[in-house]
C-alpha cells in the first residue's frame, strides 16, 4: 500500500466504504462505473467506463487488496473502494519465460492449474486464485506439455466458495468497514 495512502487512512479514519463503482473483467482490466452504469445492471454486464490512464492503473493495482471475508477492493485514500469481479479477483499473464505476473504487475508463483467446464484456465498462485488471460493460451499449452503444469478440472460456479473471494461486494450487501 503507498505511503501517502497509509496517511490518508490515519488522518481519517472513519471514511464510509463504497461498493460497486470498480470492476474488473476477465481480461485485467478496470472500469469506473457510475450511477447511471449501476441503475443499467450488474457488473459485467453493465461495464461503464475502461480506464486506460497509466498512472490510476498502476495507484489502483498497488492498492488493491481483500479484506479478511474475500472481498476484493481499491484503498482510494481513506476510502475502500469494493470491486465487482468478472471472474477472480487475479488476471495472470504467462510470460515467454511462462513465469506468472498479475494484472497489477506483480510476480506471482504457479502451484496449481486449473481448467473449467467452458476451457478456461485459471492458475491458484502464491497470491490466490486468478483466470489465465486469454491471449496467454498458447503459453500455457506449452508450460503443460513441458510438464510444468498439470490441469485439473473445476466447475467455475464453484471457484469463488471455494477459494474464499466474493464476485459481488455490492450485491452481497455486507461490505466490511475498516479495521
Amino acid at each position: 500500500m503507498d505511503d501517502i495512502v497509509k496517511k490518508a487512512l490515519e488522518k481519517w479514519p472513519n471514511v464510509p466504504a463504497c461498493s460497486g463503482w470498480l470492476g474488473l473483467d476477465a481480461r485485467g482490466h478496470w472500469y469506473l462505473r457510475d450511477d447511471a452504469t449501476q441503475a443499467a445492471g450488474p457488473f459485467p454486464t453493465a461495464r461503464g467506463s475502461l480506464l486506460v490512464h497509466e498512472k490510476l492503473i498502476d495507484f489502483i493495482g498497488r492498492n488493491y487488496e481483500s479484506d479478511a471475508s474475500g472481498q476484493w477492493y481499491f484503498q482510494n485514500g481513506p476510502q475502500r473502494v469494493y470491486v465487482e469481479l468478472e471472474v477472480t479477483p487475479w488476471v495472470w499473464r504467462i510470460e515467454p519465460d511462462l513465469s506468472v505476473t498479475s494484472h497489477t504487475g506483480v510476480s506471482a508463483t504457479a502451484r496449481q492449474c486449473l481448467v473449467d467446464e467452458q476451457g478456461r484456465v485459471y492458475l491458484v498462485t502464491d497470491l490466490g486464485l486468478g483466470l489465465v488471460h486469454s491471449n496467454d493460451t498458447a503459453r500455457v499449452a506449452q508450460a503443460i506439455d513441458s510438464g510444468l503444469w498439470m490441469p485439473a478440472e473445476v466447475i467455475a460456479a464453484q471457484l469463488p466458495g471455494r477459494f474464499g473471494y466474493v464476485m459481488s461486494p455490492a450485491a452481497s450487501g455486507h461490505l466490511h468497514p475498516r479495521h
